[in-house]
């Protein structure tokens, strides 16, 4: 009796060329139609972003196939640079917005709100002074007005005094900030808030100036599904 067997059809990985091709083909189509600088960069890096995690997920589903891989990135393409647009015409609101000590810094997939800790907050105190609640309530406004994003607030210190008293500190201070934001509006199942002491400085921490700068909290805007 002879026996039939079948083989097992075995997944292959798109050729990295064609990955490689799909992508270019999307960041050629992103740069012709806005200009580097030109306050679109979040919109840029989504579709990029999109495009390659859309080409691998196309790939697994069809098999390796390259029509599979295009339609991928295609659709992750279309996804991530909505997500990132959410972002851009949100950051363009907040420069509009908020005040001259306010850093408002785009990394590609988020937005990082600075304020320093010396106009927020008395030396060693969390308790707010007030001289930035009103960009607070700025900042509650836009969660409020783009809801499709999460928020961590998140505390920083320098180095002066114990590490474990700066971790505690810069953790209230993120509450106290985190507060604001929920009694402007803002859900409490969108925010965490934690400190991170000392651990992450910006600048170092041997001269003043650089001591100022690490003394911050940071608002981190995240896009969301």
């Amino acid at each position: 009796m002879t026996r039939t067997t079948t083989a097992t059809p075995r997944f292959t990985l798109p050729r990295p060329m064609l990955a490689l091709s799909a992508s270019a083909l999307l960041l050629v189509t992103a740069c012709t139609e806005a200009q580097m600088n030109d306050g679109r960069q979040n919109t840029r890096t989504g579709a990029l972003g999109g495009a390659a995690a859309g080409a691998i997920a196309g790939a697994a589903i069809s098999g390796g196939t390259r029509q599979g891989t295009l339609l991928g990135a295609a659709v992750g393409g279309i996804a991530g640079a909505a997500y990132g647009d959410y972002l851009d015409r949100q950051e363009a609101a907040l420069r509009g917005q908020l005040g001259n000590n306010v850093q408002i810094v785009n990394t590609g997939d988020r937005l990082i709100v600075t304020m320093p800790q010396d106009i927020l907050f008395a030396t060693d105190s969390a308790q707010l002074s007030g001289a930035l609640t009103g960009d607070l309530a700025t900042v509650a406004r836009s969660l409020n007005e783009y809801p499709r994003t999460t928020v961590q607030v998140i505390g920083h210190t320098d180095n002066t005094g114990d590490a474990a008293y700066n971790q505690q500190l810069s953790a209230r201070r993120a509450n106290a900030v985190a507060s604001v934001l929920v009694n402007n509006g803002v859900s409490s199942g969108r925010i965490q808030s934690f400190g991170r002491g000392e651990d992450q400085p910006r600048a170092t921490n041997l001269t003043p100036e650089g001591r100022q700068q690490n003394r911050r909290v940071e608002i981190v805007i995240l896009p969301t599904a």
